[in-house]
């Protein structure tokens, strides 16, 4: 629970901003361009576990009102923490300045309009933010959730990495505010602030059609097909954008922002959904043949899974001024060699999450480092191999996207297999290792509960 003591509330605001936004302008004007994201995340994730319990850590107005939407922080306390956060913004700007005796501007990425950087990456980036943080602090039962901090702190690290070339990667009006005033101008930190505001208002929308459990009064037995679907095509369509657009950016981290977006997604929404985000998830899981995900919710899984890449691809390509990319092997490398990297690595994605999230002496908590590790391994390992996609709906969105823009449909099929395959082969080697896993098999809604049902059971039984 927040201090109830008001200034210390407010004082708990403005320490968070204010490290915040010196942490962000110090890596800016001592030019550290590989690390900022990753030290900005860092920073915040810190602030997070050390100030949650005072304030509830926004440290961000889109993040206050976000929470006044939901109904989770009174409206005259959504005003108060944001004039403290703007201030403290303002303050932190002013430090770096002292610090290096210069400024910067804030302003999109050259060849990019304020459009693109501000209406399109700052705010679905920010929807990300708050969307990842009412997911992790506000839902019932988070008392044993305690990555919270890492995955709100991970999505600065996804969005900076793979957006920071589009707009600067600010996601915060608090820091929008503060670069602006100490370079002088004001414009495009308003322009940033409205369109962060609408990602913040667009979260809390989104949450409370994921999470109808927190606004009844009766715990409910498990989210209705809506909510879980929604839940994928969310995480999906997220964490594709930001493959996209690291990929499209050249990032310098690209499979490290690839790694955080799954992590801050598969943390905010597994007891909704499972957040399986890949179809050969969903597969391994129905192939396990255990009932932790009926055939018929398993199949609209995939297709809003498909779904959600693609319209990721599309505003990837969109984003990038129509470019887009082929699927293939990396230089050096031929199809062989990039199937064998795909199928081994969707392997290990697949059977990782099958033995830490279906089983029932699993441990759920740890499921989203776990898997972000995986993506993250494949990514330094085989990234030059094969792109190190480990997902049939982020391979469809890549082919559909370069074909509609005049490129060649080639390798889609050969990758999907490789995916499959790895899935398929995951589901053998968990049958394989767990036998225990299969001496009593409840039926879905028995005593080893589903996917489907509702967080208390998933923290009961990780499934």
């Amino acid at each position: 629970m927040p201090e109830t003591v008001a200034a210390s509330r407010y004082v708990s605001e403005f320490v968070g901003t204010y490290l915040l936004v010196v942490t962000v302008g110090c890596n800016v004007l001592s030019g550290s361009a590989v690390w900022a994201a990753l030290s900005a995340g860092c920073v915040l994730m810190v602030a997070v576990y050390a100030l949650s319990a005072s304030s509830g850590a926004h440290f961000n107005p889109a993040v206050s009102l976000a929470m006044g939407l939901v109904g989770k922080l009174p409206w005259d306390e959504v005003c108060i923490y944001a004039v403290v956060q703007t201030l403290a913004g303002g303050l932190g700007a002013g430090t770096y300045l002292v610090m290096f005796e210069k400024s910067f501007t804030l302003r999109p990425g050259d060849g990019y309009s304020i459009w693109h950087a501000g209406a399109d990456v700052e705010g679905l980036y920010t929807f990300m933010l708050c969307f990842v943080y009412l997911n992790s602090v506000c839902k019932r039962h988070t008392d044993r959730d305690q990555l919270f901090g890492l995955a709100i702190g991970a999505v600065i690290v996804a969005g900076g990495y793979a957006a920071g070339h589009i707009s600067g990667g600010c996601f915060n009006p608090a820091l929008a505010f503060g670069i602006d005033v100490t370079s002088g101008k004001l414009f495009l930190s308003i322009v940033y602030a409205a369109c962060q505001l609408l990602g913040g208002g667009l979260a809390s929308t989104l949450y409370l059609v994921v999470r109808p459990d927190d606004f009844t009064s009766r715990p409910i037995d498990s989210y209705p097909l809506a909510s879980t679907l929604t839940s994928e095509f969310v995480g999906t369509f997220l964490v594709v954008l930001t493959a996209g657009l690291a990929a499209l950016g050249r990032s310098p981290a690209a499979a490290l922002a690839v790694a955080a977006a799954v992590v801050s997604m598969v943390f905010a929404l597994s007891s909704c959904s499972g957040a399986h985000f890949n179809p050969a998830v969903t597969l391994s899981v129905l192939a396990s043949a255990r009932a932790r995900c009926n055939p018929t919710k398993g199949m609209w899984y995939i297709l809003v899974q498909l779904l959600a890449a693609i319209t990721a691809a599309f505003a990837c390509s969109a984003l990038e001024h129509g470019r887009t990319f082929a699927l293939g092997p990396g230089r050096g490398f031929g199809w062989g060699s990039a199937g064998v990297a795909e199928i081994l690595f969707t392997f290990l994605v697949c059977f990782a999450y099958l033995t830490i999230f279906t089983t029932v002496v699993g441990n759920y908590q740890v499921l989203s480092l776990v898997v972000g590790a995986c993506v993250a391994a494949a990514g330094f390992a085989v990234g030059s191999v094969s792109g190190a996609l480990l997902n049939p709906a982020l391979a469809a969105g890549i082919s559909i996207a370069h074909v509609v823009h005049g490129g060649a449909l080639s390798g889609l099929v050969l990758y999907t297999g490789a995916h499959l395959t790895g899935a398929s082969t995951a589901a053998l080697a968990f049958m394989a290792t767990h036998p225990s896993e299969y001496s009593k098999l409840p039926m879905e809604g028995g005593a080893a509960h589903s996917e489907a049902q509702a967080p208390q059971a998933a923290s009961a039984s990780r499934s």
